[in-house]
């Protein structure tokens, strides 16, 4: 038994526990991806989060823009595996992902997920569902989703589907969950 590391866990989790309440204090939701994601792209977006978060398969409702009154689910990965979780029989008409540095799906033994935003991707739920059903890939928990659909679904920072277009403002609160950097301006993936 390794009592000094367990003492410094035990610390350092005393410590996120009472950041977690802190952030939980601002988005009125207990601190999760789910729900810290969801804030995030209600915030930025304008979404209207549906009252209960345990609405199946529906998020909210961009509440402007183009996309006003359509339905979404929202998803938040620290590190962009290829895997999108694709609900069950009710689905929305969109699903909005912030995710972090791209990866391969690989053992996470090593490595850490720091919570960033590195790409914003809006996907098509009903033309995302029949293209997987054509690739004849299962949906949903972890569903591959090929990179080329990941490119085509980018609205952020690189602009590939102008249907929820990121102006200059959304961009800027964006840039402030960017990934950690190392003194060469990589992003950092493993542990020092």
């Amino acid at each position: 038994m390794d009592e000094n590391a367990l003492r410094a866990v035990a610390a350092l989790l005393e410590e996120r526990n009472a950041i977690d309440a802190e952030i939980a204090r601002h988005i009125g939701r207990p601190m999760t991806a789910g729900h810290l994601g969801e804030w995030i792209a209600a915030q930025v977006f304008d979404i209207d989060l549906a009252a209960a978060a345990n609405v199946r398969a529906i998020d909210g409702r961009f509440a402007s823009g183009p996309l006003a009154g359509r339905t979404v689910n929202v998803k938040w990965y620290p590190r962009r595996e290829g895997i999108l979780d694709l609900t069950g029989a009710v689905h929305p008409d969109y699903y909005l992902v912030l995710a972090g540095p791209a990866a391969p799906a690989v053992t996470s033994r090593g490595g850490v997920r720091p919570w960033c935003v590195e790409s914003v991707h809006l996907f098509d739920a009903p033309r995302l569902l029949a293209d997987q059903r054509s690739r004849g890939v299962g949906t949903g928990t972890a569903s591959s989703v090929p990179a080329d659909r990941w490119a085509a679904a980018e609205t952020y920072p690189r602009p590939a589907d102008p249907v929820l277009a990121v102006h200059p403002g959304q961009a800027a609160v964006l840039r402030r969950f960017a990934p950690p950097q190392d003194a060469s301006g990589i992003p950092t993936q493993r542990l020092p």
